[in-house]
Protein backbone atom coordinates (compact mmCIF):
# COMPACT_ATOMS: atom_id res chain seq x y z
CA UNK A 1 0.00 0.00 0.00
CA UNK A 2 1.21 3.01 -1.49
CA UNK A 3 1.73 5.51 1.99
CA UNK A 4 0.19 9.09 2.02
CA UNK A 5 1.85 12.24 1.17
CA UNK A 6 3.12 14.06 4.65
CA UNK A 7 3.87 17.55 5.83
CA UNK A 8 4.78 19.36 8.35
CA UNK A 9 2.60 22.73 8.95
CA UNK A 10 5.44 25.21 11.06
CA UNK A 11 3.30 27.90 12.72
CA UNK A 12 6.04 30.58 13.84
CA UNK A 13 3.39 33.04 14.20
CA UNK A 14 1.52 35.80 12.61
CA UNK A 15 -2.21 36.80 11.38
CA UNK A 16 -2.88 33.57 10.07
CA UNK A 17 -2.68 31.46 12.86
CA UNK A 18 -5.21 33.84 15.03
CA UNK A 19 -8.83 33.06 15.56
CA UNK A 20 -11.18 35.52 17.56
CA UNK A 21 -11.83 34.86 21.53
CA UNK A 22 -15.40 33.95 22.23
CA UNK A 23 -15.51 36.26 25.37
CA UNK A 24 -13.14 39.09 25.06
CA UNK A 25 -13.21 39.39 21.33
CA UNK A 26 -9.44 39.63 21.27
CA UNK A 27 -7.59 37.92 18.69
CA UNK A 28 -5.48 34.86 20.12
CA UNK A 29 -3.59 31.58 18.44
CA UNK A 30 -5.37 29.00 17.71
CA UNK A 31 -4.42 25.64 18.46
CA UNK A 32 -3.16 23.61 15.36
CA UNK A 33 -4.55 20.10 16.82
CA UNK A 34 -7.81 21.55 15.85
CA UNK A 35 -6.64 22.78 12.62
CA UNK A 36 -8.77 19.96 10.46
CA UNK A 37 -12.53 21.56 12.95
CA UNK A 38 -11.62 24.81 11.61
CA UNK A 39 -10.59 24.02 7.88
CA UNK A 40 -12.35 20.39 7.23
CA UNK A 41 -11.46 20.80 3.79
CA UNK A 42 -7.86 19.92 4.23
CA UNK A 43 -8.96 16.20 4.85
CA UNK A 44 -10.42 16.07 1.23
CA UNK A 45 -6.54 16.20 0.36
CA UNK A 46 -5.77 13.14 1.84
CA UNK A 47 -2.28 13.59 3.17
CA UNK A 48 -1.06 13.47 6.76
CA UNK A 49 -0.58 17.17 7.77
CA UNK A 50 1.06 17.28 11.25
CA UNK A 51 2.07 20.45 12.78
CA UNK A 52 4.98 22.05 14.92
CA UNK A 53 4.07 25.33 16.99
CA UNK A 54 6.66 27.34 18.35
CA UNK A 55 5.69 28.91 21.54
CA UNK A 56 5.39 31.74 22.41
CA UNK A 57 4.81 32.43 18.89
CA UNK A 58 7.24 35.05 17.26
CA UNK A 59 5.39 38.33 15.76
CA UNK A 60 7.65 38.71 12.23
CA UNK A 61 8.13 42.22 13.70
CA UNK A 62 10.55 40.09 16.06
CA UNK A 63 12.43 38.06 13.74
CA UNK A 64 16.12 37.75 13.89
CA UNK A 65 19.27 35.57 13.00
CA UNK A 66 18.76 33.65 16.18
CA UNK A 67 15.15 32.45 15.18
CA UNK A 68 15.71 31.51 11.74
CA UNK A 69 18.69 29.42 12.91
CA UNK A 70 16.04 27.32 15.24
CA UNK A 71 13.77 27.23 12.36
CA UNK A 72 16.49 26.11 9.95
CA UNK A 73 16.89 23.59 13.03
CA UNK A 74 13.51 22.77 13.09
CA UNK A 75 13.58 21.49 9.23
CA UNK A 76 16.63 19.81 9.40
CA UNK A 77 15.40 17.99 12.18
CA UNK A 78 12.62 16.19 10.72
CA UNK A 79 13.95 16.86 6.56
CA UNK A 80 13.63 12.92 6.20
CA UNK A 81 10.66 12.38 8.02
CA UNK A 82 7.79 14.59 5.55
CA UNK A 83 7.82 15.11 2.00
CA UNK A 84 7.50 19.25 2.49
CA UNK A 85 7.21 21.66 5.22
CA UNK A 86 4.78 24.39 4.82
CA UNK A 87 5.91 27.42 7.16
CA UNK A 88 3.09 30.05 8.93
CA UNK A 89 4.44 33.11 8.66
CA UNK A 90 3.75 36.82 9.78
CA UNK A 91 4.01 38.94 6.03
CA UNK A 92 5.92 41.62 7.06
CA UNK A 93 9.21 40.39 7.45
CA UNK A 94 8.62 36.88 5.16
CA UNK A 95 10.55 38.11 2.46
CA UNK A 96 13.63 37.86 4.76
CA UNK A 97 13.04 34.74 6.43
CA UNK A 98 12.60 33.14 2.79
CA UNK A 99 15.34 34.78 1.60
CA UNK A 100 17.58 33.56 4.92
CA UNK A 101 16.22 30.31 4.62
CA UNK A 102 17.34 30.09 1.34
CA UNK A 103 20.97 30.56 1.93
CA UNK A 104 20.85 28.66 5.33
CA UNK A 105 18.96 24.98 3.37
CA UNK A 106 21.44 24.57 0.56
CA UNK A 107 21.08 21.21 -1.24
CA UNK A 108 17.23 21.50 -1.03
CA UNK A 109 15.48 18.97 -2.59
CA UNK A 110 11.90 19.46 -0.86
CA UNK A 111 9.37 22.29 -1.02
CA UNK A 112 9.48 24.90 1.94
CA UNK A 113 7.03 26.99 1.87
CA UNK A 114 6.09 29.85 3.24
CA UNK A 115 2.53 31.57 3.47
CA UNK A 116 0.29 33.88 5.80
CA UNK A 117 -2.08 35.68 5.38
CA UNK A 118 -3.61 39.76 5.65
CA UNK A 119 -7.08 38.84 7.59
CA UNK A 120 -6.80 36.01 10.47
CA UNK A 121 -7.80 32.29 9.75
CA UNK A 122 -10.35 32.57 12.41
CA UNK A 123 -12.50 35.29 10.35
CA UNK A 124 -14.81 35.40 7.49
CA UNK A 125 -13.19 37.18 5.04
CA UNK A 126 -9.66 35.78 5.86
CA UNK A 127 -7.22 34.57 2.93
CA UNK A 128 -5.18 32.56 5.15
CA UNK A 129 -7.75 29.74 4.43
CA UNK A 130 -6.57 29.27 0.68
CA UNK A 131 -3.17 30.21 1.19
CA UNK A 132 -3.03 27.75 3.82
CA UNK A 133 -4.55 25.02 1.54
CA UNK A 134 -2.52 25.87 -1.79
CA UNK A 135 0.36 25.86 0.05
CA UNK A 136 -0.02 22.46 1.54
CA UNK A 137 -1.04 21.16 -1.94
CA UNK A 138 2.01 22.91 -3.91
CA UNK A 139 4.00 21.39 -0.52
CA UNK A 140 2.81 17.87 -1.46
CA UNK A 141 3.27 17.75 -5.22
CA UNK A 142 5.36 15.55 -7.03
CA UNK A 143 6.01 13.96 -10.50
CA UNK A 144 7.70 10.73 -10.82
CA UNK A 145 8.46 10.70 -6.83
CA UNK A 146 9.95 13.75 -7.26
CA UNK A 147 8.85 16.88 -5.61
CA UNK A 148 8.04 19.76 -8.00
CA UNK A 149 9.10 22.66 -6.31
CA UNK A 150 12.02 21.49 -4.30
CA UNK A 151 13.20 25.14 -3.05
CA UNK A 152 12.09 27.97 -0.16
CA UNK A 153 9.31 30.11 -1.94
CA UNK A 154 6.46 32.50 -0.58
CA UNK A 155 3.02 31.69 -1.94
CA UNK A 156 0.40 34.65 -1.42
CA UNK A 157 -3.00 35.39 -3.39
CA UNK A 158 -2.37 32.40 -5.80
CA UNK A 159 1.42 33.04 -7.25
CA UNK A 160 4.03 31.09 -5.93
CA UNK A 161 7.37 33.10 -5.80
CA UNK A 162 11.41 32.51 -5.28
CA UNK A 163 11.94 33.11 -1.91
CA UNK A 164 14.78 35.35 -2.34
CA UNK A 165 13.54 37.37 -4.80
CA UNK A 166 10.38 38.27 -3.13
CA UNK A 167 9.37 41.48 -1.39
CA UNK A 168 6.41 42.76 0.17
CA UNK A 169 4.55 45.84 -1.87
CA UNK A 170 1.07 46.15 0.08
CA UNK A 171 0.11 46.14 3.48
CA UNK A 172 -3.73 46.39 2.79
CA UNK A 173 -4.49 44.12 -0.09
CA UNK A 174 -4.13 40.48 -0.42
CA UNK A 175 -1.85 40.58 -3.00
CA UNK A 176 1.07 41.38 -0.66
CA UNK A 177 3.72 40.22 -2.47
CA UNK A 178 6.04 40.70 -5.84
CA UNK A 179 8.40 38.93 -7.37
CA UNK A 180 9.70 42.22 -9.47
CA UNK A 181 12.96 40.53 -11.36
CA UNK A 182 12.24 36.68 -11.45
CA UNK A 183 9.27 34.93 -12.81
CA UNK A 184 6.07 33.84 -10.94
CA UNK A 185 7.05 30.16 -10.40
CA UNK A 186 3.35 28.98 -10.66
CA UNK A 187 -0.30 30.48 -10.71
CA UNK A 188 -3.11 28.72 -9.11
CA UNK A 189 -6.58 29.42 -10.69
CA UNK A 190 -8.50 26.34 -11.27
CA UNK A 191 -5.78 24.50 -11.54
CA UNK A 192 -2.04 25.25 -10.28
CA UNK A 193 0.44 26.16 -13.21
CA UNK A 194 4.16 25.36 -13.05
CA UNK A 195 6.54 27.65 -14.60
CA UNK A 196 8.94 24.59 -14.86
CA UNK A 197 11.62 26.33 -16.35
CA UNK A 198 11.74 29.01 -13.40
CA UNK A 199 11.78 26.28 -10.99
CA UNK A 200 14.94 24.59 -9.26
CA UNK A 201 15.81 21.29 -10.56
CA UNK A 202 16.66 18.89 -7.62
CA UNK A 203 20.18 17.82 -7.17
CA UNK A 204 19.72 15.02 -4.88
CA UNK A 205 22.87 15.63 -2.51
CA UNK A 206 22.32 15.69 1.19
CA UNK A 207 21.17 18.81 2.77
CA UNK A 208 23.69 20.99 4.19
CA UNK A 209 22.50 23.25 6.94
CA UNK A 210 24.19 26.84 7.80
CA UNK A 211 23.19 28.08 11.03
CA UNK A 212 26.06 31.23 11.30
CA UNK A 213 24.89 34.27 10.36
CA UNK A 214 26.99 37.56 10.67
CA UNK A 215 24.84 40.27 11.76
CA UNK A 216 27.75 42.99 11.41
CA UNK A 217 26.31 44.67 8.48
CA UNK A 218 23.79 47.72 8.11
CA UNK A 219 22.23 49.80 4.73
CA UNK A 220 23.10 53.39 4.26
CA UNK A 221 20.31 54.69 1.39
CA UNK A 222 20.80 57.12 -0.03
CA UNK A 223 19.11 60.39 -0.17
CA UNK A 224 19.36 63.89 -2.08
CA UNK A 225 21.25 66.22 0.61
CA UNK A 226 22.51 62.86 2.51
CA UNK A 227 25.18 64.91 4.78
CA UNK A 228 28.89 63.86 4.71
CA UNK A 229 28.17 62.83 8.95
CA UNK A 230 25.27 60.90 8.30
CA UNK A 231 27.60 58.73 5.52
CA UNK A 232 30.57 58.77 7.85
CA UNK A 233 28.50 57.90 11.08
CA UNK A 234 27.13 54.77 9.42
CA UNK A 235 30.29 53.70 7.30
CA UNK A 236 32.25 53.80 11.03
CA UNK A 237 29.69 51.68 13.26
CA UNK A 238 31.98 49.32 15.71
CA UNK A 239 32.26 45.95 14.46
CA UNK A 240 30.69 46.68 10.89
CA UNK A 241 31.92 44.42 8.29
CA UNK A 242 29.71 45.47 5.57
CA UNK A 243 27.55 47.98 4.04
CA UNK A 244 24.47 47.60 2.04
CA UNK A 245 24.55 50.88 -0.39
CA UNK A 246 20.92 51.41 -1.49
CA UNK A 247 21.37 53.68 -4.71
CA UNK A 248 19.36 55.73 -7.34
CA UNK A 249 18.65 53.48 -10.36
CA UNK A 250 20.63 51.53 -12.12
CA UNK A 251 23.59 51.65 -9.48
CA UNK A 252 24.18 55.71 -9.24
CA UNK A 253 25.34 57.53 -6.16
CA UNK A 254 26.60 61.28 -5.53
CA UNK A 255 30.10 62.23 -7.06
CA UNK A 256 31.48 64.36 -4.36
CA UNK A 257 34.44 63.82 -3.32
CA UNK A 258 33.93 63.91 0.50
CA UNK A 259 31.26 60.86 -0.54
CA UNK A 260 33.53 58.68 -2.85
CA UNK A 261 36.55 59.69 -0.21
CA UNK A 262 34.74 58.26 2.81
CA UNK A 263 33.26 55.07 0.76
CA UNK A 264 37.19 54.13 -0.98
CA UNK A 265 38.58 54.61 3.03
CA UNK A 266 36.19 52.21 4.22
CA UNK A 267 37.26 50.19 1.62
CA UNK A 268 41.05 50.00 2.09
CA UNK A 269 40.65 49.77 6.04
CA UNK A 270 38.51 46.04 5.47
CA UNK A 271 34.98 47.15 4.75
CA UNK A 272 32.78 45.12 2.24
CA UNK A 273 29.91 47.58 0.26
CA UNK A 274 27.85 46.24 -1.75
CA UNK A 275 25.62 48.22 -4.37
CA UNK A 276 21.67 47.38 -4.41
CA UNK A 277 18.83 49.89 -6.09
CA UNK A 278 16.43 51.67 -4.37
CA UNK A 279 14.06 50.53 -7.39
CA UNK A 280 11.91 47.63 -6.88
CA UNK A 281 12.63 46.19 -10.81
CA UNK A 282 15.52 46.45 -12.30
CA UNK A 283 19.30 46.21 -11.66
CA UNK A 284 22.95 47.62 -10.88
CA UNK A 285 24.90 47.92 -13.90
CA UNK A 286 28.12 49.69 -12.51
CA UNK A 287 29.76 51.99 -14.57
CA UNK A 288 26.51 52.28 -17.27
CA UNK A 289 26.77 55.87 -16.19
CA UNK A 290 29.24 58.19 -14.67
CA UNK A 291 27.75 58.57 -11.05
CA UNK A 292 28.33 54.78 -10.88
CA UNK A 293 31.82 54.91 -12.47
CA UNK A 294 34.03 56.01 -9.52
CA UNK A 295 31.90 53.41 -6.97
CA UNK A 296 33.08 50.73 -9.05
CA UNK A 297 36.87 52.68 -9.56
CA UNK A 298 36.84 52.59 -5.49
CA UNK A 299 35.81 49.28 -4.87
CA UNK A 300 32.19 48.98 -4.56
CA UNK A 301 30.71 45.54 -5.71
CA UNK A 302 27.70 45.68 -7.88
CA UNK A 303 25.23 42.84 -6.78
CA UNK A 304 22.45 42.71 -9.99
CA UNK A 305 19.01 43.18 -9.55
CA UNK A 306 19.12 41.73 -6.10
CA UNK A 307 16.57 42.67 -3.49
CA UNK A 308 17.82 44.45 0.01
CA UNK A 309 15.80 41.61 1.84
CA UNK A 310 17.95 38.96 -0.16
CA UNK A 311 21.00 41.16 0.43
CA UNK A 312 21.20 41.39 3.85
CA UNK A 313 20.49 37.41 4.30
CA UNK A 314 23.25 36.28 1.47
CA UNK A 315 25.41 39.30 3.52
CA UNK A 316 25.01 37.66 6.98
CA UNK A 317 25.37 33.88 5.51
CA UNK A 318 28.77 34.78 3.61
CA UNK A 319 29.71 37.06 6.67
CA UNK A 320 28.71 33.89 9.33
CA UNK A 321 30.40 31.24 7.26
CA UNK A 322 33.77 32.47 4.90
CA UNK A 323 36.78 34.20 6.61
CA UNK A 324 38.62 34.94 3.43
CA UNK A 325 37.35 38.23 1.95
CA UNK A 326 38.47 37.61 -1.85
CA UNK A 327 36.04 34.49 -1.90
CA UNK A 328 33.75 36.71 -0.07
CA UNK A 329 33.28 39.08 -2.58
CA UNK A 330 33.29 36.63 -5.63
CA UNK A 331 30.03 34.62 -4.14
CA UNK A 332 28.35 38.18 -3.12
CA UNK A 333 28.12 38.83 -7.05
CA UNK A 334 27.65 34.85 -7.98
CA UNK A 335 23.62 33.58 -8.15
CA UNK A 336 24.70 30.12 -5.13
CA UNK A 337 20.77 29.84 -4.95
CA UNK A 338 19.05 31.62 -7.68
CA UNK A 339 18.78 35.05 -5.88
CA UNK A 340 20.33 37.15 -8.51
CA UNK A 341 20.83 37.17 -12.16
CA UNK A 342 24.05 38.18 -13.54
CA UNK A 343 24.62 40.23 -16.92
CA UNK A 344 25.67 36.89 -18.37
CA UNK A 345 22.06 35.48 -17.59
Amino acid sequence: MESKTSILIIYTGGTIGMVRDAKTGALKPFKFENLFKIIPSLEMLNYDIESYCFDPPVDSSNMNPGFWAELAGVIEKNYESYDGFVVLHGSDTMAYTASALSFMLQNLNKPVILTGSQLPLGMVRTDGRENLITSIEIAAAKEDETPLVPEVCIYFENQLFRGNRTHKINADDFEAFRSPNYPVLADAGVYIKYNRNAIHNPNFKKLKVYKNLDQGIAILKLFPGITEITVKSILNIKGLKAVILESYGAGNAPTSDWFIRLLKNAIKKGLIIINVSQCESGSVMMGKYETSVRLKEVGVLGVFDITTEAAIAKLMYLLGNFSDKEKINKLIATSIVGEITTSAG
